[in-house]
């Protein structure tokens, strides 16, 4: 058994805005208060699942280096405006979404298609400005799953169709992580660790799960360094276990069935031919 002290206490503490929260761990073993800190931080900003725009088509638009009559932004700016785009998507596959402005106005995250595969967590979000009534402006955003950033050069599946420009996407819910350690007194000792983080997320997952979810991939990653699997893993295991197990049963009742049914069928042969059996050939009339 290691010597080493666990932390006993973790508060949350909400922050300003309802994407902020502090979280408080202590006391941590002296000199734990940095290892564990940078590891959570580390994880929390590179490795959590989100959604980003991946890609994006506009009528009359061949590349980003290009302009749209009576839009006031070049198409360069609008393509970075539709990054800060924020979306929480309940599809594994890539969903395509359309956004459709006409007449002079501001265009906003709001003026998209609504869709039930995707939900938009910042809809007040300005993406650009259309400066006259005769202005209109439109376009078919697709949206994926993924995790942390991923540039266009790395990415192994692309959408080949004229007029798609792709995008660097920003997967990551997490906007922001602080950390800061402080000392703490525990019994005579006032050497040990206190971490604080601060975390602020987009609004896709709030800062506790997204804390909970970072200690959860820190413990996958130390478990598989001993031989261990995840707990998630072998629930999963136990299910599939408990599936075939059931298919199994019902496969052998099925074939119980079949089997009663056959015997049945059988019998009822049997006792039909045995009366038939008792009379005998019929005798000749001489």
């Amino acid at each position: 058994m290691s010597n080493i002290a666990l932390p006993k206490k973790i508060e949350y503490k909400a922050g300003k805005d309802k994407n902020e929260a502090k979280i408080i761990i202590e006391p941590c073993f002296p000199g734990y208060g940095v290892t564990l800190g940078n590891s959570l931080r580390r994880v929390l900003l590179s490795s959590l699942p989100g959604a980003a725009l991946v890609g994006v088509k506009i009528k009359d638009v061949d590349h980003e280096f290009s302009a749209l009559p009576h839009l006031k932004e070049d198409i360069l700016e609008f393509i970075l405006n539709l990054k800060k785009i924020r979306l929480r998507v309940f599809s594994d596959e890539v969903v395509k979404l359309e956004l459709k402005v006409h007449g002079k106005k501001n265009i906003k995250a709001g003026d998209i298609t609504k869709n039930s595969q995707v939900e938009i967590i910042n809809p007040e979000l300005v993406l650009g400005s259309i400066t006259d009534m005769a202005g209109s402006l439109s376009a078919e955003l697709f949206v994926d799953k993924g995790m942390g950033y991923e540039m266009i050069e790395g990415r192994e599946e692309k959408i080949r169709e004229i007029g798609y420009i792709e995008m660097d996407s920003i997967y990551s819910p997490v906007l922001l992580v602080g950390i800061k350690i402080e000392n703490v007194r525990v019994g005579k000792i006032t050497n040990w660790d206190k971490i604080i983080l601060n975390i602020k997320t987009d609004g896709s997952i709030s800062p506790e799960d997204a804390f909970k979810q970072a200690v959860n991939i820190l413990i996958d990653q130390f478990n598989a360094m001993i031989g261990k699997k995840s707990k998630e893993k072998e629930i999963d295991k136990k299910e599939v276990k408990a599936e075939e197990k059931e298919k199994t049963e019902e496969k052998d009742k099925t074939e119980k069935d079949e089997s009663a049914i056959g015997d049945e069928k059988i019998k009822e042969e049997k006792s039909a031919e045995e009366p038939k059996k008792k009379r005998g050939r019929p005798r000749k009339v001489k």
